[in-house]
C-alpha cells in the first residue's frame, strides 16, 4: 500500500511525544475478592470519561526485575525453570520480586543474580522497563544489563524451593537467543524483551547509551503513588 493511500490525516508523534502517561479514572468502589501470596485479585468500578462506568478485574503486583547477564564472549545465563500457569518449562533470565516496601530494584537484581545463578557483576544498566500484562496485571518489570561477570556466594539463607529446586542453569549466545525469539521459541517477556533490547543497544552503539542502573523509573513510582505497591 502506498503512503498516498493511507491519507493525509494520521496524527504522527514527535519523538519527545513518545512517552506513555500516568493517568488515573476515578475509582467509584473497590472490592478484593482474593488475597493471595504474590497477587491482589482485585474488581475496581470505574468512571469513564463521557460519564459512564465499566467494572474491571484485575491483580495488584509488587513488580519485579530481571537481569541479562552477558559474559564476555557475549554468552548470556539462563535458568530453565517450570511455570505452572503455562504448563511449561520456559529458558529465563534470574529474575525476581520486588516485595518489599522501597527496596532499591538494583539490589533486588543484585540479590536475584546471585540467588540463582551464583554471579556477580561488575558493571549494570538499564536494558528495558515495561508492564508485562497490563490489561490484567498491574506489574512493572525492569529489565538491567549486568556485564563484568564474576563468581559469587549465594546469600545467606537462600534456600531453592518449589519450581527453583528443579531448574538448572544454562548459557546461549546473544544472537542465538535472538534468532529463538524472532523464531517464536522462546516465551518468557522477561527474557523476550531484555535479549530484543540488548540486541538493538548492542547494534545501535555498543551499549554505550544506555541508562545507568540508578535510572529513574517513572512508572513505578506512578504505581506507588495510585496505592498499588506494598506498604
Amino acid at each position: 500500500m502506498s503512503g498516498s493511500a493511507l491519507g493525509d490525516d494520521r496524527v504522527v508523534l514527535a519523538p519527545a511525544e513518545l512517552a506513555d502517561v500516568a493517568l488515573a479514572w476515578p475509582v467509584l468502589s473497590t472490592e478484593i475478592l482474593a488475597e493471595g501470596h504474590v497477587a491482589t485479585f482485585a474488581q475496581d468500578v470505574v468512571r469513564t470519561p463521557d460519564g459512564g462506568e465499566m467494572t474491571r478485574e484485575y491483580l495488584r503486583h509488587p513488580g519485579a526485575v530481571g537481569v541479562i547477564a552477558l559474559d564476555e564472549q557475549e554468552r548470556v545465563v539462563l535458568v530453565r525453570q517450570y511455570r505452572h500457569p503455562v504448563r511449561h518449562r520456559l529458558s529465563e533470565p534470574p529474575a525476581g520480586l520486588l516485595d518489599h516496601a522501597g527496596e532499591d530494584p538494583l539490589v533486588a537484581a543484585q540479590r536475584e543474580l546471585a540467588e540463582e545463578v551464583g554471579l556477580s557483576a561488575g558493571r549494570w544498566d538499564v536494558l528495558v522497563e515495561l508492564f508485562t500484562t497490563p490489561g490484567i496485571i498491574g506489574e512493572g518489570l525492569r529489565v538491567y544489563l549486568a556485564r563484568d561477570l564474576a563468581v559469587a556466594d549465594r546469600p545467606d539463607g537462600f534456600t531453592a524451593e518449589g519450581e527453583e529446586a528443579d531448574m538448572d542453569v544454562v548459557w546461549a549466545s546473544l544472537d542465538d537467543l535472538l534468532d529463538a525469539v524472532l523464531d517464536g521459541r522462546l516465551h518468557n517477556p522477561t527474557l523476550v524483551s531484555g535479549v530484543l533490547a540488548a540486541g538493538v543497544a548492542r547494534a545501535r552503539d555498543g551499549f554505550a547509551t544506555l541508562r545507568p542502573a540508578d535510572a529513574p523509573w517513572p512508572a513505578r513510582e506512578a504505581l506507588a503513588a495510585a496505592g498499588l505497591l506494598p506498604d
